[in-house]
């Protein structure tokens, strides 16, 4: 007679003597997975939890969860090629929800009704970022939010970097794009146009910050024949 317990003589998968079901003994494990569409997207963007609260009526909540990983939701919502709707569940059934078509609303409706941004107090800490394209305003915007003081050096006359250079008018309408580059400025970020900073770690002692975001061009760099940018903080 075997003098194990009665429950761990039973092999897995057995249920000989109680007929209760399988017994296991190794311990389940839960593995947390991003839904299909929240996984393709390339901002890394809640989406079932903005969907579900934009489907509720809560527009302005379902705008704010948005911004808790995209500051663009406006821009977005028309340069996206939208790699979410290619991966929505929704396609095996019927359609696939047109997830970029809700994005454009809730940012358009943000600007036309002024939705605030709120931040957190003010940290006493200042922040360099070098160049005000998608990634440097996008940096601005969450140190802004995290209560830190921002100045954004743009070598251009304009901000935006690719979003306002490199794509058409007709496709994504300045107003839009300027609408949502004027919502980071009044968050208290400072965009110095015109600026360009060939040497950072100068700019940063004169200026006094106590930290750095570099977000240097591609282009520049394969021009020059250099390795791909590293981006990096201090």
């Amino acid at each position: 007679m075997s003098p194990k317990p009665y429950a761990i003589t039973l092999e897995s998968g057995t249920s000989l003597l109680n007929k209760t079901g399988s017994w296991r003994t190794a311990r389940p494990v839960y593995v947390d997975r991003l839904p299909p569409c929240n996984h393709a997207c390339p901002a890394g963007e809640n989406i079932q939890e903005w969907l579900y609260r934009a489907e509720e009526g809560d527009c302005e909540g379902a705008w704010r969860q948005i911004l808790a990983d995209n500051p663009f939701p406006a821009t977005m919502g028309r340069i996206c090629y939208h790699p979410c709707e290619t991966s929505c569940n929704r396609g095996q059934l019927d359609q696939a929800v047109s997830i970029n078509g809700v994005e454009r609303f809730l940012g358009d409706q943000a600007i036309q009704r002024g939705w605030p941004v709120p931040t957190a107090p003010a940290s006493g800490k200042r922040v360099m970022v070098v160049g005000a394209g998608p990634g440097g305003l996008s940096a601005s915007y969450h140190l802004a939010r995290l209560g830190h003081e921002v100045t954004v050096y743009e070598a251009s006359p304009k901000a935006g970097g690719m979003m306002r250079y490199g794509i058409p008018r007709y496709r994504l309408p300045r107003e839009q794009l300027n609408a949502e580059i004027a919502r980071i400025e009044s968050l208290g970020v400072r965009i110095e146009l015109g600026a360009r900073i060939d040497d950072v770690l100068k700019a940063k002692r004169d200026g006094s910050f106590d930290a750095r975001k570099l977000l240097h061009r591609l282009r520049e760099r394969r021009r020059n024949g250099e390795s791909p940018p590293r981006f990096s903080s201090e």
